[in-house]
């Protein structure tokens, strides 16, 4: 046993930890003295309420998800070689699915580690630690990663909004190396370049890599609406495919100038328009305009960041679609996506059904996709599983 201090767990509330489950909530365990005095993020023995040893898991009173197993060995120590192993463990996977080292190399419970975000640019390593745990194992995890990857920059994007809900407060730091500028980004062949400091979540989105490809099967010699295009990800791929006309739209003009900048490099720049504003209101001004395209991309931000909102974020989502589809040539295609973990692929499947109803169109899923295999899925966490994608062929 190793020698960190025990915390039980209410009779009866085993159930979800012997059947997978790495999380346990706030209500299933028994907050005695010993366990109220913790500092957020303690490493702790967890253990039935009949003294069943059940591993080791990070421990924080505050939040509803309570304790995060790291280990269901109760001699596991959590330490720099423990984290080592792990990352050589995720390096190993990463390393056969990708010729190039640009990947999301640790994806929190789902890899191991939770409260743990690592994305790999080259040399350069963006972690976000987003539980009191996490942040306790700082130290050790930069340790870890110059043991196993020995990176020439480690940058530290704690900016995460649910790191509230652990008591933690927003951080930006460069611990290893230096940042210069916005760095490059190789995805299907294609280049691109990231902001790393103030760009979105670590400042590129690996998830989508496989649904940019299978979007840009519909792109050739049609024109293209890329809303919501954040650096050009979808983009560059329609325009690589042999895309006419790529009309691209976001309301970051950072954004903007980067995926202008990632056209420029790939000799696509002709080829593609970039407009800034708001989506909602652009795409009713095409509407306005009678704008047509054959292929018509909407890959929104979280609507749904919490249960509470899940009502109003599916209405969300049912108008980016009914927009979108009003927008779609004749035998066009549509690319839908949602990253909201709260809201199920079926109620997304249903909100994109009745935009599409609100405009009279009929379609067919060609494809019903996810994240990347960089992505992985824990089997007992549906909510790793948060990214969904619907390309319909419309009438």
């Amino acid at each position: 046993m190793s020698a960190y201090p025990d915390l039980r767990l209410k009779p009866n509330a085993h159930k979800r930890v012997l059947h997978g489950s790495p999380w346990i909530f706030s209500n299933e365990l028994e907050l005695d003295s010993v366990a109220k005095a913790l500092e957020p993020g303690a490493l702790v023995n967890l253990k039935g309420s009949d003294g069943h040893a059940l591993g080791v898991a990070m421990f924080n009173r505050h939040p509803l998800i309570a304790a995060r197993l790291f280990s269901r060995d109760p001699k596991t120590q959590i330490d720099t070689a423990f984290l080592a192993t792990s990352l050589e463990r995720a390096l190993k996977i990463r390393d056969r699915l990708f010729e190039r080292p640009y990947y999301r190399l640790i994806h929190a419970e789902a890899d191991g580690l939770p409260g743990m975000i690592i994305d790999r640019f080259g040399d350069v390593l963006v972690t976000q630690l987003n539980t009191a745990g996490a942040e306790c194992l700082k130290p050790h995890l930069l340790e870890a990663l110059d043991h196993v990857l020995a990176p020439k920059t480690v940058v530290l994007r704690n900016d995460s909004p649910v790191r509230q809900l652990e008591g933690l407060p927003p951080s930006f730091e460069v611990p290893v190396g230096q940042l210069d500028g916005r760095i490059e980004v190789f995805e299907n062949d294609a280049r691109y370049f990231a902001d790393l400091e103030s760009g979105q979540k670590t400042g590129w989105f690996y998830d989508q890599r496989l649904n940019r490809r299978w979007a840009a099967k519909f792109a050739g010699e049609n024109r293209v609406l890329d809303c919501y295009s954040f650096s050009g990800g979808f983009t560059i791929q329609a325009a690589l495919a042999g895309a006419k006309e790529v009309v691209t739209l976001d309301r970051s003009q950072t954004a903007i100038d980067l995926a202008k900048e990632a056209a420029a490099a790939n000799g696509v720049a002709e080829v593609c328009r970039f407009v800034k504003g708001d989506a909602f209101t652009r795409l009713a001004e095409l509407a306005k305009d009678k704008e047509r395209f054959e292929l018509v991309i909407a890959d929104p931000p979280a609507f749904v960041k919490t249960k509470k909102d899940l009502a109003q974020g599916l209405k969300g989502y049912r108008k980016v679609a009914r927009l979108a589809a009003s927008l779609v040539a004749s035998g066009g295609t549509l690319f839908m996506a949602s990253c909201s973990h709260h809201a199920d692929p079926a109620s997304f499947t249903e909100q994109v059904k009745r935009g599409l109803n609100d405009v009279g169109r009929q379609g067919r899923i060609l494809y019903s996709g996810g994240a990347g295999p960089d992505h992985p899925v824990h089997p007992a966490l549906p909510e790793t599983a948060y990214l969904k994608a619907l390309l319909i062929a419309l009438d």
